[in-house]
């Protein structure tokens, strides 16, 4: 039976993302789960999972989406110990962060790993330990968990990643695509663009910044920069990431990567797991019946909140 849940939606602000020059808003919503005891029970702290959306999405769609099995709910209903959930707002100019660390998109990194857990930790009652804080994420959410997760094993303990994406190096896009985003006049123009195109614009802004390339400030794989703009988006693949972070990895009490076996994305999720395979960092690899988005809720549910209720620290 599912248990009620208190909902919260706050403002708070964002230093690590002053200064971006895409004009990203510094101050963001967050959503916050409370689990149900935390109002009957004003002695007891809780750990934390921060949840992460994906592109094109923002923290609200990834509520309705999760309400559609009432995800978190469900889960505490089914037995899994009670924790906080937050989710986090990252969509921007170009509809999605990556999550990455950039002058033009700002240090989103920092945002999550220090701004958000720093608001959480000094407005509710969180166990505030790194034993006790979780990361998952979906799609972009997913790749954000595992970057993240790599570079700030300080702040996280466990990392989930839900049918992530990006975590083979990027392949070059079509000279066709990257000219006309080539030839646009001011970001507005984007606004109209589909989902390949915007999403090539979010991965120039987060991988490959140039603050001296207005009005974009991004460099984009053509012509004679082509090949370097390539080495710079491919470096920022997990797979590619991972030599650099395998004692960080080593060091997390759990790891866990799902996908679909119809989703188009699973080739990649089957390499970062031959990687941390080789590499003998203990982690869960699951495929399931399902697509990119058709299982989000049901996974949220029955994977990921217990995985979190087995890894995190409750004391």
């Amino acid at each position: 039976m599912a248990q009620e849940v208190t909902r919260e939606q706050v403002d708070i602000p964002g230093p690590s993302l002053v200064g971006n020059l895409e004009g990203n808003a510094t101050t963001r919503d967050i959503i916050v789960f409370l689990p149900p005891s935390y109002n009957q029970e004003p002695g007891r702290r809780y750990p934390v999972v921060y949840a992460l959306h994906g592109y094109s999405s923002n923290n609200d769609a990834f509520e309705k989406d999760l309400a559609r099995t009432n995800a978190i709910e469900s889960a505490f209903g089914s037995g899994t110990p009670e924790m906080i959930v937050v989710m986090p707002d990252a969509q921007s100019v170009n509809n999605g962060s990556m999550y990455g660390a950039s002058v033009t998109t700002g240090d989103w990194e920092s945002y999550i790993a220090d701004d958000v857990v720093g608001y959480v930790d000094a407005h509710y009652r969180t166990i505030a330990v790194r034993q006790s804080r979780g990361l998952v994420g979906h799609s972009m959410g997913g790749y954000g968990a595992l970057r993240i997760g790599m570079k700030r094993p300080d702040v996280f303990t466990s990392l989930y990643a839900m049918s992530p994406c990006c975590l083979t190096p990027a392949q070059m896009p079509a000279p066709e695509l990257v000219a006309k985003l080539e030839a646009l006049e001011k970001p507005e123009d984007s606004l109209d663009l589909g989902f390949m195109e915007r999403a090539t614009l979010a991965t120039g802004a987060a991988w490959s910044p140039n603050p001296n390339n207005p009005p974009f400030y991004m460099d984009l794989p053509s012509g004679e920069q082509a090949a370097d703009v390539m080495a710079r988006w491919q470096a920022n693949a997990p797979v590619a990431m991972a030599d650099q972070y395998m004692f960080e990895l080593r060091g997390y009490e759990g790891i866990a990567i799902d996908v679909g076996d119809k989703d188009w994305l699973m080739p990649s999720a089957q390499a970062m797991h031959k990687v941390l395979t080789d590499n003998a960092i203990e982690h869960q690899y699951q495929v399931y019946d399902g697509d990119h988005v058709n299982r989000v809720a049901e996974q949220f549910r029955d994977a990921v909140m217990p995985f979190f209720g087995k890894h995190l620290d409750f004391e």
